[in-house]
C-alpha cells in the first residue's frame, strides 16, 4: 500500500523485523519505536489511522526511494533487509503491485482499511486480489523454490496471507515442481485460529478450522501437515504448535524440518 508518502509491504516487513529480533510485542512494527512523525501528522490534522513508528517509517523511506529510482520491489526490500542486519533473503512474491480488497456490508475496502478503520467488522462477503493477473513470481523466488531443501507453508491465514501467494500465476506450479518436500503448519488449535481474522475469512471460503481443512486447502501441493491434532489422508506430525516464546518457536521449526526430511516425495 501507499501511505504517508511511502510504499509499505506489511508482510515482508514483519518477516524482516522478526528475523532481526526487533519485532514489537504487538506482533507488528519495531520494538521500542518512537512516534514523533505520527504525532506531528496528528497535530496537523492529517489522517493517522495507519501508524508507522519513526524507525519503521525510515525503512519504508529506504524502499520507496529505491523504487522511485527504478529499482524492483525485490531489490528495494533487500535494502531494508540489509539495513535491519538480517542475513537471510526475504523475497516478495512478485515485483508488480497486487492489492487485497475485502467486501463487507456491500462495500469493497482495501484490506488495511477494512482491518484498521472498520475494525475487521464482517461478515466477509468476498476477497479480490487486484493486479494479480498481470503479476508473476520473480526469478529470485522461482530459483529458491527450485533449489529448496524444504518448503514450509507457515501457520498464517490461508485466505488472505498464503492464498494470494499461491494464487499468483505460476507460483503453485513452481511449488509443485520442486523436488523439496512441502509441509504446511496449521494455524488452528482446538478448532480455533490462534490470532488474527483467520476465522472470519475461512468461514465464507468454507475452510474447516481443522488440520484436515488446511490439508484440503493445500491439496496437491503439500506432502505433510504439522498440527495440534490428528488428520486423515496425509502424513501428519502432531505436536504443540503454539509459539508463545522463542523456545517454542525453535521447537516447532526444528520439528517441522525434521518431519519434512522424513517424508517421501
Amino acid at each position: 500500500m501507499e501511505i504517508h508518502g511511502v510504499h509499505v509491504s506489511p508482510d515482508p516487513d514483519l518477516i524482516t523485523y522478526w528475523l532481526a529480533g526487533a519485532i514489537d510485542e504487538r506482533g507488528f512494527g519495531i520494538r521500542d519505536d518512537s512516534w514523533q512523525v505520527m504525532d506531528a501528522l496528528e497535530r496537523a490534522g492529517r489522517p493517522t489511522w495507519f501508524r508507522l513508528g519513526d524507525r519503521d517509517l525510515a525503512m519504508c523511506l529506504i524502499r520507496t526511494e529505491l523504487m522511485r529510482a527504478g529499482r524492483r520491489l525485490t531489490e528495494a526490500h533487500a535494502a531494508v533487509v540489509a539495513a535491519m542486519g538480517v542475513e537471510a533473503q526475504v523475497l516478495p512474491m512478485c515485483d508488480e503491485a497486487v492489492r487485497t480488497f475485502v467486501r463487507a456490508r456491500g462495500d469493497w475496502r482495501p484490506f488495511q482499511e477494512f482491518m484498521i478503520v472498520d475494525g475487521g467488522e464482517g461478515p466477509v462477503e468476498g476477497v479480490e486480489l487486484r493486479g494479480l493477473a498481470r503479476a508473476r513470481p520473480t526469478q529470485e523466488v522461482l530459483a529458491v523454490l527450485a533449489e529448496a531443501e524444504t518448503i514450509v507453508i507457515g501457520p498464517s491465514n490461508p485466505v488472505i496471507s498464503i492464498g494470494p501467494i499461491l494464487a499468483l500465476p505460476g507460483m503453485s506450479q513452481a511449488v509443485a515442481a520442486s523436488a523439496a518436500p512441502v509441509v504446511a503448519v496449521s494455524p488452528f488449535v482446538g478448532g480455533r485460529a490462534v490470532k488474527g481474522p483467520t476465522e472470519a475469512f475461512c468461514e465464507p471460503a468454507r475452510i474447516a478450522l481443522t488440520a484436515e481443512g488446511v490439508a484440503r486447502v493445500y491439496e496437491g501441493l503439500i506432502d505433510g501437515v504439522v498440527a495440534s491434532e490428528e488428520t486423515a489422508g496425509i502424513p501428519a506430525l502432531v505436536m504443540d504448535t503454539l509459539m508463545g516464546d522463542p523456545g517454542a518457536r525453535r521447537r516447532l521449526a526444528e520439528s517441522t524440518l525434521d518431519f519434512a526430511a522424513r517424508l517421501p516425495r
